[in-house]
C-alpha cells in the first residue's frame, strides 16, 4: 500500500511527463493521447525495474554514462519543448504531427530527471534485503508502478483534453503550446545544475 501511495503521488505531481501529457491531451484528445499515456507509464515502469535491479548504480558509477544521460537528456527536453511550442495550432491537425507516441514517451523517461529521482527514491525506500531476490522485487515494483501511475497520469491527459473547449481559436491553442513548451524547457534546469 505504501508503494502504491508513493506511485500515485510521484506520477500525479507536476513534471516533464505530465506537461507532455497535458499538451498531448489538448492537441489530440484523450483517445489519440492514450499511446503517449501508456508510453509514459510503461517507460517509467521499465525504468523502475532496471534502476532497482542495479542499472542506476552502474550509471552513477561511470561519469561518462552519467554525463551522456545528463546532456543528452537536456538536449532532448529542449528539442521536445521546441516541438510542442511550435506544433500546429489546429486541434484537428494530423495526430502524428501534434503528439508524442508510445515509443517517444517511453524513451523520454530515460532523460526525465523526475523519473530518475522517483526510481532512486523507490530503490532506497522500498527495496528490502529480507524480501527475497532484488530482481523479483524490482519487477514487482515496476508492475505496481505502471498500474498506479496510469490513473494519475490519465488525469493530466484528461485535463489537457478538457482544455480543447477553451482552446477553440488558433491563437489560444498557439499560446497554450508556447506555455507548455516553455514549462518543459524550464525543467532542463533540473538536469544541468
Amino acid at each position: 500500500m505504501a508503494f502504491l501511495l508513493f506511485t500515485v503521488v510521484a506520477a500525479g505531481t507536476p513534471g516533464p511527463s505530465n506537461i507532455m501529457l497535458t499538451a498531448a491531451g489538448a492537441q489530440a484528445g484523450v483517445l489519440r493521447g492514450l499511446p503517449c499515456l501508456f508510453g509514459v507509464t510503461a517507460g517509467m515502469g521499465l525504468m523502475m525495474v532496471l534502476v532497482l535491479s542495479g542499472l542506476g548504480s552502474l550509471v552513477l558509477a561511470h561519469p561518462v554514462a552519467r554525463n551522456t544521460l545528463k546532456w543528452g537528456g537536456a538536449a532532448f527536453l529542449l528539442w521536445l519543448s521546441w516541438r510542442i511550442a511550435t506544433s500546429s495550432s489546429r486541434i484537428d491537425s494530423p495526430p502524428e504531427r501534434t503528439r508524442v507516441g508510445f515509443l517517444g514517451a517511453a524513451a523520454f523517461q530515460w532523460v526525465n530527471p523526475k523519473s530518475w529521482l522517483v526510481s532512486a527514491s523507490a530503490a532506497g525506500t522500498f527495496l528490502n534485503p529480507q524480501a527475497g531476490s532484488p530482481i523479483l522485487q524490482a519487477a514487482s515494483l515496476g508492475i505496481l508502478f505502471f498500474l498506479g501511475a496510469c490513473p494519475s497520469c490519465f488525469l493530466w491527459l484528461a485535463f489537457g483534453a478538457s482544455l480543447q473547449r477553451v482552446l477553440r481559436s488558433d491563437r489560444s491553442l498557439r499560446m497554450f503550446n508556447i506555455v507548455m513548451g516553455a514549462l518543459l524547457a524550464l525543467s532542463v534546469s533540473l538536469i544541468v545544475r
